[in-house]
């Protein structure tokens, strides 16, 4: 496989896009809890009843995914400080792999978040 050369203003900036967008994340699924509490306590069919408890449990691990991510930025980002401190170059391979794996983490939440937030709102449009 070929190396991918990335530099730490690059990694910066998608950093900075990645922490707005997970920013975003968080005020949906505040939002999203709210619904679910006011439906709980108007609905009564437990079908539904436990459909929504089922979609909590989803956000609830995807507040957790997004819990460990901002984690992984602070680390990573102290590791880019550590670099520019040290007068390491750009091209450390290792901070390169990690941050090329967080981006493929950060693209496969995205898709499972769209495709569950689909989902919400298709039961909740047949179910309202």
């Amino acid at each position: 496989m070929e190396k991918q050369i990335l530099y730490n203003a690059q990694m910066e900036f998608e950093h900075q896009q990645w922490k707005r967008e997970i920013a975003f994340w968080q005020e949906e699924l505040q939002c999203f809890n709210i619904r679910f509490s006011e439906l709980i306590t108007r609905w009564e069919d437990k079908k539904v009843l436990e459909k929504i408890a089922d979609y909590q449990k989803e956000f609830i691990i995807h507040g957790g995914f997004i819990d460990d991510l901002n984690e992984i930025f602070a680390e990573q980002e102290e590791q880019l400080s550590h670099q520019y401190d040290t007068g390491k170059p750009d091209s450390d391979m290792e901070i390169i792999e990690r941050h090329l794996d967080l981006k493929n983490r950060m693209n496969s939440e995205r898709e499972t978040y769209a495709r569950l937030k689909k989902e919400v709102f298709d039961f909740l449009g047949n179910n309202l």
